[in-house]
């Protein structure tokens, strides 16, 4: 389907290693065979490909080809994290904004200045794909034309309250607990122990929450 075209492979570190030999023939050769046929067929595509992980790390531990690696490893383009580009918020939650207000039918226009502060300075540890989250949920909760500090998830929210990450600091696992339960607790009660309302603001499954209520021997 890609012939003549362009085939981005996301998350390339997770293709199984047998996979990885297959892949590689047919980067080298240009030729394939589909899935029950015999036929062999020529293609031309250009290959794009992305990974969180450190690939040349991966291939010495035995986890990635490295020949696989050289190969796919022609123009290297390194995308900083989303905390550390924090001028390219605005943009993308605008285009998140504008995405989704239509699939939602709501009338919302843009961000309150208090809500696109608490992003700004938010460290954003799930980049790009936690921000889209972010206005999905903001886009659902909104009321008014704006979407408000209340409308953003709880996590978010609570960047100012010592759950972004600090420079050089380890976080003791006890205190991440006691925020994480601080910030359910909270959205249980906005939400009048609607768990599913909760959840929600959270940015997080119904199933999440409840095994969280659990690990953490909170209330159920």
């Amino acid at each position: 389907m890609a012939n003549n075209g362009t085939l981005f492979l996301d998350e390339i570190a997770n293709v199984p290693i047998r996979q990885q030999a297959k892949l590689l023939r047919v980067l080298e050769t240009g030729e394939l065979e589909r899935v029950g046929s015999s036929q062999t067929r020529r293609v031309d595509v250009r290959v794009l490909s992305a990974t969180n992980a450190q690939l040349h790390e991966e291939a010495a531990a035995g986890n990635f080809r490295e020949d696989l690696l050289f190969r796919i490893n022609t123009v290297e383009i390194h995308l900083p994290a989303l905390r550390e580009r924090r001028e390219d918020i605005p943009l993308l939650a605008s285009h998140f904004l504008n995405r989704n207000r239509s699939r939602y039918r709501k009338q919302v226009t843009g961000f309150a200045p208090s809500a696109m502060q608490q992003m700004m300075q938010y460290a954003w540890p799930g980049n790009v794909r936690e921000l889209k989250g972010a206005i999905d949920s903001g886009v659902t909760l909104a009321t008014g034309n704006q979407i408000t500090v209340r409308d953003l998830p709880l996590t978010v929210r609570g960047a100012s309250g010592g759950l972004a990450p600090r420079e050089g600091a380890n976080q003791d696992l006890v205190n991440i607990h006691d925020n994480e339960i601080r910030l359910i607790m909270r959205a249980l009660d906005e939400s009048g122990g609607n768990r599913t309302e909760a959840a929600k603001k959270l940015g997080i499954s119904r199933r999440t929450l409840h095994r969280r209520l659990k690990e953490l021997q909170l209330p159920e």
